[in-house]
């Protein structure tokens, strides 16, 4: 069973001493730049890792940015995939942590980023926190941030202008009956999907039926049960907005499951634009936000503020764009 090699092994290979591979390794003085070199290359050859945390102790650097997720889903991997590239130009890597099954749980981050901050990382990107504010030993930028107002700096999409462009389109094509399936009622994203769709209805002159508004919680099967309970009634809409991609593949499978035919019968909207949107049959009507950009721009934002920059705005909003595909179309003629 091959095991992790040690300092020892670099020494060996290196033909050098373990004192010169360490000072070699941390960039200490007294090692010629020709031997340096060549540990180095040992090092790369034989894929040594000195302990990072032991590194951060003394340096208290440690080359590393967390991105703390309540889970590993199609929006947190976009969002991974952003920051990843963001951080190309700079000399840090990325570290993932999953919330897993306690992401559930109000303040999990906390938790986290006690384990993770001044020892392992150097600063912390965190997709959709449970809490308003967060202290940590080091910076922090939330995306998608809990409702309230925030002292973190902030990056997040114009969800009341997608919302509101997605329910206009469908009262365009004629719809009167409208579902609207929500997301965390934590998140201003939710919220202000919420209040976009709300202020189409208004725009096109319909009232509000409260009791076509569901709880998805940017959960499929929470979002599966809404949208049972609105399908199921003997007066049930003929579209649906969803808060998320996710809940809105739901809702297409809970139609399907009770005969009933998407565009024609249902027409369906999400929000998002996940890779799996474009794949459906038929394509997923959806609202386009720049999930990889969310990433990129708060990698960016954080880099300046571990700079001890101060950038111009510290709470940054990205466009979102209505994507028309094959879920949508006018509502079913009554016969």
């Amino acid at each position: 069973m091959s095991t992790r090699p040690t300092i020892r092994d670099v020494a060996a290979a290196a033909g050098v001493s373990v004192a010169t591979v360490s000072k070699a390794v941390n960039s200490r003085y007294g090692v010629a730049p020709a031997t340096v070199d060549h540990v180095m290359r040992i090092v790369r050859e034989l894929g040594y890792e000195s302990s990072l945390i032991a590194s951060s102790m003394r340096s208290r650097r440690t080359g590393v940015i967390g991105v703390l997720v309540a889970d590993f889903e199609p929006f947190s991997a976009e969002i991974l995939k952003g920051v990843s590239a963001g951080l190309r130009e700079h000399p840090f890597e990325l570290l993932a942590y999953s919330g897993s099954g306690h992401a559930e749980s109000e303040g999990w981050e906390r938790r986290s980023l006690s384990r993770l901050s001044g020892t392992l990382i150097d600063g912390v990107i965190l997709v959709t926190p449970t809490v308003v504010n967060i202290t940590a030993d080091v910076p922090i930028v939330a995306i998608d941030p809990h409702t309230g107002p925030a002292d973190l700096p902030t990056v997040e999409s114009d969800s009341f202008g997608g919302a509101r462009a997605a329910v206009g389109f469908l009262t365009e094509l004629g719809h009167t009956r409208i579902g609207f399936i929500a997301g965390r009622p934590d998140l201003r994203s939710s919220i202000a999907r919420e209040a976009g769709y709300r202020s189409a209805l208004a725009d096109a002159g319909i009232a509000v039926d409260s009791s076509l508004i569901g709880v998805g919680r940017y959960a499929q099967d929470t979002a599966r049960e809404a949208a049972t309970a609105l399908l199921s009634r003997p007066d049930r809409p003929t579209a649906i907005f969803a808060a998320n991609d996710l809940s809105a593949i739901a809702i297409i499978e809970v139609a399907n499951l009770l005969g009933l035919e998407v565009p024609r019968d249902l027409s369906v909207v999400g929000f998002d634009d996940i890779p799996e949107a474009s794949q459906l049959t038929p394509a997923l009507t959806t609202v386009r936000q720049q999930m990889q950009s969310l990433g990129a721009v708060a990698a960016g934002l954080l880099m300046s503020l571990m700079a001890d920059e101060h950038p111009a705005a510290q709470h940054l909003r990205l466009p979102t764009k209505l994507i028309a595909r094959g879920t949508t179309g006018p509502p079913p003629r009554s016969d």
